[in-house]
């Protein structure tokens, strides 16, 4: 099989991470999430809790939310005072996924990595979605929050992911035409989706 890389985007509580472990296990093949601040950090000599710190100021920015500045490879010279904006962290988290994408094979979570690798002709792309009440249910269980908080959280996570994805790809988060395949986590449960993922890969490049 040829070197490729599969790409996540999930809805919140969907087990979109939690697929791609399993992915990553399976195929037995790096798996990339907040690792990719750690690695973006070390190439750009930028504080790590910069990278962390960065979704935060844009979740609370309105600016943000009206306006968009897609994605288009380039990095802000170190010399610039733009040199640690929202914007150049994330363009050099782009350039870590570019990078990792030309090197192995591996799983990576988040990070508008679909639209990233739009030109890759290995990179396969998901998203992974399940229904509101059965994300309510999962969260439930993991953190033992009431459903009304728990909803809340949903709305405005999956808010915040769609908003991000916009401003940076100039694309709809939901939109199916962004991915290779859409997984429904509650139908299919996380082993199917995991066996569906292996049996694409396989017609796909072999």
């Amino acid at each position: 099989m040829d070197k490729f890389v599969i790409t996540i985007a999930r809805g919140y509580g969907s087990g979109g991470r939690t697929i791609g472990k399993m992915l990553a296990k399976e195929l037995d093949i790096p798996y990339y999430d907040r690792e990719l601040l750690r690695l973006a950090s070390d190439d750009s000599g930028i504080n790590e809790d910069l990278f962390a710190k960065a979704d935060e100021k844009l979740k609370k920015s309105l600016l943000y939310r009206v306006a968009s500045n897609i994605y288009k490879g380039e990095l802000i010279a170190p010399d610039s005072d733009d040199f640690v904006s929202n914007d150049n962290l994330f363009n050099y988290q782009a350039k870590i996924v570019k990078e990792l994408a030309e090197t192995e094979s591996c799983v990576i979570v988040g990070r508008c990595a679909d639209f990233v690798l739009k030109d890759d002709t290995n990179a396969v792309r998901l998203f992974v979605h399940a229904p509101l009440e059965d994300c309510i249910s999962t969260l439930k269980e993991m953190t033992g929050k009431n459903e009304k908080e728990i909803e809340k959280q949903i709305a405005s996570i999956d808010k915040h992911r769609a908003e991000y994805y916009k401003y940076y790809t100039g694309r709809e988060w939901k939109d199916a035409k962004n991915y290779d395949l859409c997984l429904n986590s509650h139908l299919l449960g996380f082993d199917k989706c995991v066996e569906i993922v292996k049996a694409y890969l396989n017609i796909r490049f072999r």
